[in-house]
């Protein structure tokens, strides 16, 4: 059973199947530091055939409340069709960690997040799902399987089906390497065509530059290209995130 659980989630990782993923979208993982706060600006953008430019940021801040709780709230931000750069909404971002960091194969956690949109008419956007990661030597796998659906809204909402993956060598601490992917299937329980399914993949780096002094800058970045019809040709994301 040991041996199962790990090829298990290795195969929901690198599967790509999963309602609304923005180009600032990020792989979330399972574990959680207690006592740290953080610093986080996430920044994408997107571009499908001959559509304008996409664009997302937000700005967050962070703190480890608990060993198994870690809190965030956004300032988010998009542009589309040429339009100046406005402000979308404000999330709250909030992770749990549901194992002990290395006891099991597999390290497992919770996400769930409320998001307020500017547009009152959309309600309340609600994320969550559960979060996997496992490692292999230096290889560490990724996969989170979420669910959002906008509540209290002007319009009939479902639930929708997401998935997020990732796969990195941990090469050095200031320098990894990997792919990373995303996905939406539509509604949870009755998916989407196939060609109105979205998924992206590409290559990402990744890294963690100590400062001292308890300090550290982290980042990761990604190019993310559409393999499926109603997927943007390309996104190129990236998240800077300053721990202290």
């Amino acid at each position: 059973m040991k041996l199962c659980v790990p090829v298990i989630v290795a195969g929901v990782l690198l599967y790509p199947c999963f309602a609304n993923a923005g180009p600032a979208d990020y792989v979330y993982t399972p574990t959680v530091e207690y006592g740290e706060k953080e610093i986080d600006f996430k920044l994408g953008v997107s571009h499908k055939n001959d559509t304008p430019l996409e664009s997302a940021h937000s700005l967050g801040f962070g703190y480890g409340a608990k060993e198994w709780w870690f809190t965030e709230l956004y300032v988010k931000y998009k542009r589309e069709n040429n339009e100046s750069t406005k402000f979308d909404a404000i999330e709250w971002e909030n992770k749990f960690q549901l194992t002990e960091t290395g006891k099991y194969p597999v390290d497992i956690g919770l996400i769930l997040e409320i998001e307020r949109p500017k547009d009152h008419a959309e309600g309340w956007e609600v994320k969550w799902g559960p979060l996997f990661q496992t490692e292999f030597g230096k290889i560490q796998l990724n996969g989170n399987l979420l669910f959002e659906r906008n509540y209290r809204s002007d319009f009939q909402s479902d639930t929708q089906f997401q998935y997020q993956w990732q796969a990195k060598y941990r090469w050095l601490p200031q320098f990894e390497f990997g792919l990373q992917g995303f996905g939406e299937m539509g509604k949870w329980d009755d998916w989407s065509p196939s060609d109105e399914r979205i998924h992206t993949a590409g290559p990402a780096i990744f890294g963690k530059i100590p400062l001292g002094d308890h300090q550290a800058i982290r980042y990761n970045a990604a190019w993310l290209m559409g393999s499926s019809d109603a997927a943007p040709d390309h996104t190129i994301r990236m998240q800077v995130e300053y721990e202290f």
